[in-house]
């Protein structure tokens, strides 16, 4: 399975770092699941939905330890985006960094593996 990302503020991230689990920002709690984006979408999801925003972490999630909790579902564009309906334990995540943003308001983001 490939690895996704998930894009939150610093602030939510270190409160399901001392929790052991995320259970999603106020707009995945909205629509009933986590929001997640594979290594080709997410510098557009941070364009249009995190643009000049500072303090943001990106995290990178192994999509195998997931289960069938994790659906690819059509979305902007019918481009498939991965959705977790359940919190997302922190076992299967990878990494987790803070994003520098340049003067244009656009994040700065490492080299991703597919």
């Amino acid at each position: 399975m490939p690895t996704i990302y998930k894009l939150c503020p610093a602030a939510l991230w270190r409160d399901a770092e001392a929790a052991g689990v995320f259970a999603g920002s106020s707009i995945d709690r909205a629509d009933g699941y986590i929001h997640f984006s594979t290594a080709a979408q997410v510098k557009e999801t941070a364009s249009l939905y995190f643009r000049g925003e500072t303090d943001l972490m990106l995290v990178a999630v192994d999509a195998g330890r997931l289960g069938p909790a994790l659906r690819y579902e059509a979305s902007r564009g019918g481009a498939l985006f991965p959705h977790l309906y359940s919190a997302l334990p922190l076992a299967a995540v990878l990494w987790s960094r803070p994003l520098t943003i340049g003067a244009d308001g656009l994040h700065h983001f490492p080299d991703l593996p597919p």
